[in-house]
């Protein structure tokens, strides 16, 4: 099987709306439907993942605080990426307002 890296997009602006704007009982309702979709979908996942918190830049230069919109993560198993592709189609993440899933295949590499 392949595997794949799995990134969960959110315009930030939108999430900070989405959250402002939620109660706690539709917050509870969506992540209930996150396991559930997750449950649904076990085999598929060789790591579940997380939520991404601030990200750190590192270049030659320096380390620096930016912003950007990942959200999270996961890493899927399958094998092709359109199988990967129609699992995601049906996650509770798309139906966020502004949010995308980047699909990555992880490659071997010789050492």
């Amino acid at each position: 099987m392949k595997k794949f890296l799995v990134l969960y997009r959110m315009d930030m602006a939108k999430m900070r709306e989405m959250m402002a704007n939620s109660t706690p009982e539709q917050q509870q309702e969506s992540m209930n439907e996150w396991r559930l979709w997750m449950e649904k979908h076990a085999a598929s996942f060789a790591d579940g993942g997380a939520p991404a918190g601030k990200n750190t830049q590192v270049t030659a230069s320096g380390a620096s605080e930016v912003s950007n919109d990942v959200g999270g993560y996961a890493i899927m198993q399958a094998n092709s990426k359109e199988e990967v592709v129609a699992i995601l189609a049906e996650s509770p993440h798309l139906k966020m307002p502004g949010t995308t899933t980047d699909v990555m295949e992880l490659l071997e590499m010789e050492m």
